[in-house]
């Protein structure tokens, strides 16, 4: 291979085909399992005889896969893409083959922390192989088949969930990693020999990792414990939140004193990548808010079963997918690419105020319509920050830009979760509200007969105002052109 050449010349279109499938395949692992848990925790629960510790299944999987991404991010621009996915994937696998075998709700605690150490490399880890074989003038069209695995993961998982623990076992929600983890570790492991190499010689910022991980640990337990299980503003969530700041404050000390910081300040002073991962930020909370919070809106409300409720989400789901393809397709033609999520967010925004004037007394369909559309401008946005984020920084970079942004997008869509909670938790009446779970809130709501649809408006008021500041990062993000060919690695290794 020649310097002028693009450094996915080596590949052939069947070898890229192999790569493309393999990273979509690691993507629904980690996609899948953080939905198809949900509705398998009560049979778990029963089955290993406790009930207490049952939310900490999911809080430890969040914690640790949340605080390990920027480090996967970091490997990979030190290491090389091949051995830091195929290690993710391999953390990830035998994680799910603990759970497994747990005898009790201990050692599967544990089990899913060491899973959630492999899931939190997958996503980004695909996302960085992806812009290292794709220009970004084409990729922004890869990023909606993204959009499409976790789209079929929200909807696949909570019924694949329930059929097994019902049917089988409820083991079987994590024996299926198996099969799929090993088909991606097949698929890529000798593929990805061939990519360009664009690493170089790097240090881990082991004290800078430590402070990062303790301070995101301490935030996310604090925002997943506070409301149904502790007042806001008891001990134990303000002195989390105490915790998590100062330790933001020593990662803050240590970026900028660090000879070669975890996240290089070059890369957080980045414009693009700063505007883009705000706008990320906003717009993925308030989808996964939506997808979580609504549920209890359509049973409360509307009177639908736990299932109903499921298949009145999917033209939701859908919709961020189409908006994901329209704008991902045409950000490969037009020059100005931001117009479309820019069009599609303004949408989003007059979709949920609209909604947010009288939640309660609108008709089911003239809902899902505007659901619809509001999804759908959310999903304009998600290949253009993505795609617009990696051609801002340079190839070996793209490891850490990416890792990055992927942190900073689930720290940022949980405290937007957080705030929704907190909104319809505070609208219900004290009883109520601490003695419920999100999981049994509906059923709750209807039995108490509380208004919930008032609640509710204050939500998608919220989501408006999500949208809106998605909207106004969006906007203020550098439109820089897009390159049409990937850099060669002759070039990034100089």
């Amino acid at each position: 291979m020649t310097q002028s050449e693009p450094a996915s010349s080596a590949l052939s279109p069947q070898e890229i085909r192999s790569i493309i499938i393999g990273v979509l395949v690691a993507m629904f692992l980690a996609a899948l399992d953080q939905t198809i848990v949900a509705t398998a925790m009560p049979t778990i629960g029963r089955v290993l005889g406790d009930f207490e510790n049952l939310p900490w299944v999911v809080t430890i999987y969040l914690l640790t896969s949340t605080a390990v991404t920027p480090l996967y991010g970091k490997m990979a621009d030190i290491a090389g893409r091949r051995v830091t996915l195929l290690v993710a994937i391999g953390t990830f696998v035998a994680g799910s083959i603990l759970c497994a075998l747990a005898p009790t709700m201990l050692t599967l605690i544990l089990a899913r922390a060491l899973q959630g150490l492999g899931g939190g490399g997958l996503i980004s880890l695909a996302q960085t192989i992806i812009a290292d074989i794709i220009p970004p003038r084409e990729r922004a069209r890869y990023q909606a088949y993204f959009a499409t695995v976790f789209v079929s993961s929200s909807i696949a998982g909570p019924v694949l969930g329930g059929f097994m623990a019902e049917k089988l076992h409820w083991s079987v929600i994590f024996w299926i990693n198996l099969p799929l983890g090993l088909l991606a570790f097949w698929m890529t492991n000798s593929v990805l020999k061939k990519l360009p190499r664009h690493e170089r010689p790097h240090k881990l910022d082991f004290l800078g990792s430590a402070l990062m991980a303790v301070a995101t640990i301490a935030l996310l337990l604090a925002l997943s414990l506070g409301g149904p299980h502790y007042a806001w503003t008891s001990a134990p969530i303000l002195g989390l939140f105490g915790l998590s700041v100062l330790f933001w404050i020593g990662f803050v000390v240590r970026l900028r004193t660090a000879p070669e910081p975890l996240i290089p300040t070059e890369i957080l002073a980045n414009p693009v990548v700063a505007a883009g991962t705000i706008a990320a930020c906003f717009g993925m909370g308030v989808f996964i808010g939506m997808t979580i919070y609504m549920p209890i809106l359509l049973e409360g409300v509307y009177g639908l079963t736990a299932s109903q409720s499921g298949l009145a989400l999917i033209p939701m789901m859908v919709g961020t997918v189409t908006g994901a393809t329209l704008s991902g397709r045409l950000m490969a033609r037009i020059t100005h690419y931001k117009r479309p999520p820019l069009i599609g967010l303004a949408v989003s925004t007059l979709a949920f105020a609209l909604i947010s004037i009288n939640p309660q007394a609108l008709p089911l369909v003239v809902l899902e319509v505007l659901l619809t559309a509001a999804s759908l401008g959310i999903g304009t946005m998600l290949p253009v920050t993505t795609v617009a984020i990696q051609n801002a920084v340079l190839q070996h970079q793209m490891g850490t830009a990416t890792g990055a942004m992927n942190f900073f997008r689930s720290l940022g869509g949980a405290l937007i979760v957080a705030v929704f909670g907190a909104i319809v938790m505070g609208g219900l009446p004290a009883d109520l509200a601490a003695n419920v779970t999100i999981e049994t809130l509906a059923k709750s709501i209807a039995a108490a007969g509380s208004d919930i649809g008032s609640v509710f408006r204050w939500v998608f008021l919220a989501a408006a105002f999500g949208s809106l500041a998605t909207l106004c990062a969006l906007l203020r993000m550098e439109e820089r052109p897009l390159r049409t060919k990937v850099e060669p690695a002759s070039v990034a290794m100089e």
